[in-house]
């Protein structure tokens, strides 16, 4: 089953726009393999179901799905990484971004 176009495109536009605020991967985690597992995590299905529920109208939502998010993906990129026989990245707890899942509102 292939992906329209537009929904592939919005994933990448999604990946380009979160990577301008990360520092870039380890050159050891920046294989094709690990290239390929970032895009299959934006793609996730509890991902995609959290880009339903963002509604652009009621900002306090959107920390809390943010953090939701984030959790989704890097759970999903962590997954394919072991069924790729790919060592994980960092330590025993995932490193959270310092603004993931704070309220909008209160980062002004």
């Amino acid at each position: 089953m292939s992906l329209p176009p537009a929904i592939v495109l919005l994933g990448l536009l999604a990946l380009a726009a979160s990577c301008g605020r990360r520092e870039p991967a380890p050159a050891d985690q920046n294989t094709p393999q690990h290239q390929a597992c970032r895009r299959e995590s934006l793609l996730a299905p509890a991902v995609r179901a959290l880009d339903r529920q963002v509604n652009p109208t009621v900002e306090q939502v959107g920390g809390r799905v943010e953090r939701e998010k984030f959790i989704a993906a890097n759970r999903a990129y962590r997954d394919c990484l072991r069924r790729a026989g790919l060592a994980l990245p960092g330590g025993v707890e995932t490193i959270m971004p310092v603004d993931a899942g704070v309220d909008p509102l209160l980062r002004r």
